[in-house]
Parts: structure tokens; sequence; C-alpha cells
């Protein structure tokens, strides 16, 4: 299908979480390759710089060093060859906690240098795109209007205890985009912002619905998905298994936490 692309700041952030293969990279190369497709805004940019920072250390806080107590072998055992291995292993293991350490460091400390999530989503960020609402276009003081009158009316997206329009004013830029298009509307999300998961599927919120075929067209469509694999593949962009795989699985792993 003809469709824009809006990415949540939860779905750049969970990419600090993906573990295993390099298939999560893999599949954030692709939103390098498509910044014509995806609508995003100077909002998005300031809440991923926001928490990226704490959630590389959440992450970090999971990669737990080995009980190596229960692993020392009693004294009779101590002269044989395996209790040996495991103490060269052991050796080893916190040698290369270290330089990891030195790694998550350099990332903090200077991200466009040393984070390859950073140095993608910048090119995101600073790209001259008609469907980037960045604080360079005159346009956002309008966008800012319409998204505090929504929030001073309730209106979603909105978390109960929000305290900032920043929800209202990706909503209403992506509005915007559909307007001024002949594109439909993917967003992808992970947040109940925008509606409510239901079986492992992501249904859109009756106003929003209702608000889009109101404002934009009754014909366009607007699909709502927590996968970007999704997404991707709706816009005939290829994903491979493993990137769905591993979406799938950092999905399953992410819930289970939060439950």
């Amino acid at each position: 299908m003809n469709a824009l692309i809006f990415i949540d700041t939860n779905i750049f952030l969970d990419f600090y979480r993906v573990r295993g293969g390099g298939e999560g990279l893999n599949l954030l190369k692709r939103v390098d390759d498509h910044h014509d497709r995806i609508i995003t805004t100077a909002q998005i940019e300031m809440e991923y710089k926001k928490n990226r920072q704490a959630v590389i250390l959440e992450s970090l806080n999971r990669f737990k060093t080995p009980d190596w107590g229960g692993l020392t072998p009693p004294a009779f055992l101590a002269d044989a060859q395996p209790a040996t291995a495991i103490i060269k292993s052991k050796s080893e293991i916190s040698s290369q906690q270290k330089k990891l350490k030195k790694r998550i460091e350099a990332i903090l400390r200077n991200p466009s240098v040393n984070d390859p999530v950073f140095k993608i989503l910048q090119r995101l960020f600073k790209c001259r795109s008609e469907f980037n609402l960045s604080r360079e276009k005159k346009i956002r003081f309008k966008v800012r209007g319409l998204a505090w009158k929504r929030f001073m009316l309730g209106y979603p997206p909105r978390k109960d205890k929000d305290t900032s329009i920043g929800d209202a004013i990706n909503w209403e830029w992506i509005i915007n985009c559909a307007q001024n298009t002949e594109e439909n509307i993917i967003l992808v999300t992970r947040d109940t912002d925008y509606g409510v998961n239901y079986s492992g599927d992501i249904i859109l919120n009756d106003w929003l619905a209702q608000e889009f075929k109101q404002r934009v067209s009754r014909k366009k469509k607007i699909i709502i998905t927590d996968r970007l694999t999704s997404a991707f593949k709706a816009i005939s962009v290829m994903v491979t298994k493993q990137e769905e795989q591993e979406e799938e699985s950092l999905l399953e792993g992410k819930f289970h936490t939060e439950d």
C-alpha cells in the first residue's frame, strides 16, 4: 500500500533492548533507507534523546556478572582440568566485561561517534524531508496551537497523567501530513496512547479513528501496529525472517517484564 509511517519514540528506544545478533540493528538501517516515507517531529527527537541514557543503563543492568561462587569447585578438585578451565574463563570474561563497560561509557559520553542507533536516528532527525516537523519549520507554531487546544480539551492521544502536549503535537502533524498527501498512514507504537492492545493486536482509539475520517478522508486508511517489520512489509520494503523473529522476541520479553 502507499503509506507514510509514523514511528513513536518507544520503538526507537527499544533498539537498545534488543539482544542477540545484529538483526535488530539491520531493521533500524531500513529506517535509514526510507527517510522520505517516515513521519517524524522534533518532539520525537527530544523524547528519544531525553530517555536514551536511562534506557541504555536499564539494559546494562540486565547484563549480570555470572555467579562465580556457584562455579567454585570443592578444594579436592581444585587441580582438576575442568576447574582450571573455569578459572581461566572467569579471568577472560572479567576482562571482556571491563572492555564492554568502557564501550558503554563511550556510547553515553559521545553518542555521535560511538552509538550506532544514535547515528542512524540523527540522520533521520536532520533530514529535510517534508514529513519531518523540525524546529526550522514555521508550521510548527500552527501545529503547537492545535496541539494545545486538543490537550486542554482532553483529546487523545494522551496519558491520564500527561503534563505536556507532546503526543498531541505528533498527532496533529500526522493529520497534517495525511491531509497534504495522497498517502495512507501507518502508526508504529508500543504505548497505549493511540489505542489498546488486545490479544496481541493494537486497535486504534475510537475517537482518533473518527477524527481521522472527519479531518482527512473516509477513503484513506490509518493502520496501527506495534511491529516495525509489519509497517515496512505493508509498504513493500523487504524484511528478513530473522528481523521479524528478533522483533517478536523483543516484544515477548518486554511485555513479560512489564507484566
